[in-house]
């Protein structure tokens, strides 16, 4: 401990006991050890990296004990005392320091990336930002379940430049979200100074914008950390409303201990020291009677006891034993699909978008935990008006417009099922995704992998080109996330398949990607079961079937196969529509190319780097020795897509799949 001799923290003590400002002490005592004894084992080799929060335990111990054990926390890496404080064992959590098997995330992720339900704490990733979505969405569980509790959620003064700060602090504000927005405010993002993040002169004045309350305490004073925090929660417990809190401190160590500090000034790490928030408590203590060097003994002996006893069970746990079926099938929250099929043989003429609006609604009625979330689908029924009518029947709560946020509402729908709830996020156009694409590829898609939370979330996406809409309003991404692990990905050719595949994407635990083109909304329409009905996930089905070729395609390609085939009758083909990208229906394909021993893959994204490339090397991998010619695939054209009518039809496939059909049957 520091060897500070005059106080430099006053401290109000009016609404504590002797005996919580003992546990106090106790508390931000511990944090402080643990540090101490990561930079001893840093230096020898024992550890890999160590983020400190050296001269920042106030804010973490003082939050934490703040808020109600059953209240969510969603701390940073500087936040060691949430997890103390919330009463971690300390040999798991040196167990995830050191990638062993009984800590949190089975060796996939390191320090304070991950999270406990057990303890109500959701850990960050890298990106720091996304964090605050995820609180906006626990949040608004406990409004909807009306359960008045509040969420507590860290950024740092370098972090609140992210775009998801503004996202998350705009959609708390504007649905009245009981959330505290914690912005530690240690003045350096690595080695930038706050001069060079903002240009505002504190935190609080962001609150004028957001529309709400906001307050600045003194972050090493760990008594007005945790009386400002306990007087916030109280109140928006009661009266939910977001609160913007700026905790004054300083980062006396690096960004992480290889960064080191010599790009600070001289001398403003030793104005700090005065105010370390563990000595001057401490000091405090002892003129207050409460403590004496004795007790202070006594308390660090036992706890450097039980931080040696941590490490010991955590160096003594084996490594952990590779397995990679483990790893893939983690992926995943188990669930094993049960097909439903409709109840009657009542049907009626559906159009895509009738049968999409139409699961959706019987979705919404048979689970009630299920909650719409996406610009103008409240009133205006969406701009494609799938939701027409929702909100009568189901109220805003559940159908809730957004600003545009699309980040902060896919974190938003995280929160959501982290509180066991349902999400669906609507994405007016697909092309808006690239807004929300941090949260969908490094949230929802590894959450489950990494600590085991399931992400329940479905993203609905118009996709596709066809209606001279411009490179902004037509694109085909579905390849973006094809490439992600994690997600899975459905795009339905048919009314009838879209109904049932999107009940069965809500009923999935896990996150989905679910593709809508379009030119089919309105233009398709067949007879569709009137009933709720799911499909399976993952499994292909031939619309059309023959001996001479395969044709593989999926959405719009489909439609284009099937046009081209009716022009050319005496064509003998299995067309396979594969509904679902990920899982890819593998076995569906190859049966049917070891019987024509002709393929040619179909899709309207762009050639290069889209799914055909994949579904080729699968094909020319397990079924090399049954074909009879090259595996063809045609795709649109690897530039944006036009607007101009005339260079859209360019762009896209159609012609070029026929010439490329007729002369593969030529070979």
């Amino acid at each position: 401990m520091d060897t500070l001799t005059k106080r430099h923290i006053e401290y109000d003590r009016s609404e504590f006991t002797d005996d919580e400002l003992i546990d106090i002490y106790r508390s931000i005592l511990k944090p402080r050890l643990i540090e101490d004894k990561m930079l001893i084992l840093l230096r020898q080799g024992k550890i890999s990296k160590w983020f400190s929060g050296w001269g920042q335990e106030a804010i973490s111990v003082g939050t934490t004990l703040a808020m109600a054990e059953e209240e969510f926390i969603l701390p940073m890496h500087r936040n060691l005392g949430v997890f103390t404080t919330r009463g971690i064992p300390l040999e798991r959590l040196f167990a995830q320091f050191q990638g062993k098997m009984s800590g949190f995330t089975k060796g996939r992720d390191r320090s304070f990336h991950f999270g406990t339900k057990d303890y109500n704490i959701v850990g960050m990733i890298s990106h720091l930002g996304p964090q605050l979505g995820i609180a906006d969405g626990i949040a608004l569980s406990t409004l909807l379940k009306k359960e008045e509790k509040a969420t507590l959620v860290f950024t740092g003064d370098g972090g609140a430049s992210e775009g998801d700060f503004h996202e998350s602090l705009n959609v708390a504000a504007v649905w009245d979200l009981p959330v505290i927005f914690t912005v530690e405010n240690n003045q350096w993002g690595l080695s930038t100074p706050s001069n060079e993040q903002f240009r505002c002169k504190q935190f609080v004045d962001k609150g004028i914008g957001y529309g709400m309350d906001a307050y600045q305490i003194d972050g090493n004073n760990i008594l007005e950390v945790i009386t400002s925090v306990r007087q916030i929660s109280e109140s928006i417990r009661k009266n939910p409303r977001p609160f913007l809190l700026e905790c004054m401190t300083f980062r006396m160590r690096g960004h992480e201990e290889a960064s080191g500090t010599k790009y600070y000034p001289e001398g403003i790490q030793d104005e700090w020291n005065k105010k370390d928030p563990v000595v001057n408590f401490e000091l405090f203590l002892k003129e207050e009677g409460i403590i004496t060097d004795d007790i202070i003994e006594q308390f660090t002996k036992e706890i450097k006891a039980e931080i040696q006893n941590g490490l010991d069970i955590a160096y003594a746990e084996p490594n952990i034993e590779i397995d990679t079926d483990t790893e893939i099938k983690d992926l995943f929250q188990e669930h094993k699909q049960e097909v439903i099929a409709p109840m009657s043989d009542k049907k009626s003429e559906k159009r895509l978008i009738d049968a999409i609006s139409d699961g959706l609604r019987q979705s919404m009625e048979r689970y009630p935990e299920l909650v719409l979330m996406g610009q103008d689908i409240a009133d205006y029924g969406g701009v494609f008006k799938i939701t027409e009518g929702f909100v009568e029947q189901f109220g805003k709560d559940r159908v809730r417009n957004t600003p545009l946020c699309e980040s902060a509402i896919v974190g938003t729908g995280l929160g959501l099922s982290i509180k066991g709830m349902k999400a669906m996020v609507e994405m007016q156009f697909a092309d808006f995704v690239t807004c929300g694409f941090n949260q969908i590829v490094n949230n929802l898609a590894k959450i489950h992998w990494r600590w085991g939370q399931n992400a329940d979330v479905v993203v609905r996406m118009p996709t596709g080109a066809g209606v001279a809409a411009g490179p902004f309003h037509s694109q085909s991404n579905e390849a973006w996330f094809f490439h992600t692990p994690g997600l899975k990905i459905i795009y339905p050719a048919f009314p009838g398949d879209a109904k049932g595949l999107l009940a069965a994407a809500i009923e999935d635990p896990n996150p989905v990607m679910f593709f809508e083109h379009k030119f089919l909304y309105r233009s398709l329409k067949e007879e569709v079961s009137d009933d709720y009905y799911t499909l399976e996930i993952g499994k292909a089905r031939k619309v059309r079937e023959g001996n001479d070729v395969t044709i593989v395609s999926y959405g719009m390609g489909v439609h284009w196969a099937l046009d081209t085939l009716d022009k050319h009758e005496s064509v003998s083909a299995d067309l396979i529509d594969l509904r679902t990208l990920s899982p890819l229906d593998t076995e569906t394909i190859f049966e049917s190319v070891k019987k024509t021993g002709r393929v040619v893959v179909l899709h309207e994204d762009c050639e290069v780097g889209g799914i055909g490339a994949e579904i080729v090397t699968q094909i020319n991998e397990h079924c090399f020795e049954y074909l009879d010619a090259p595996v063809k695939r045609v795709a649109s054209l690897n530039t944006p897509v036009p607007f101009d009518a005339g260079l859209e039809q360019n762009f896209l496939p159609p012609k070029r799949f026929e010439e490329t059909l007729l002369s593969l049957l030529d070979y």
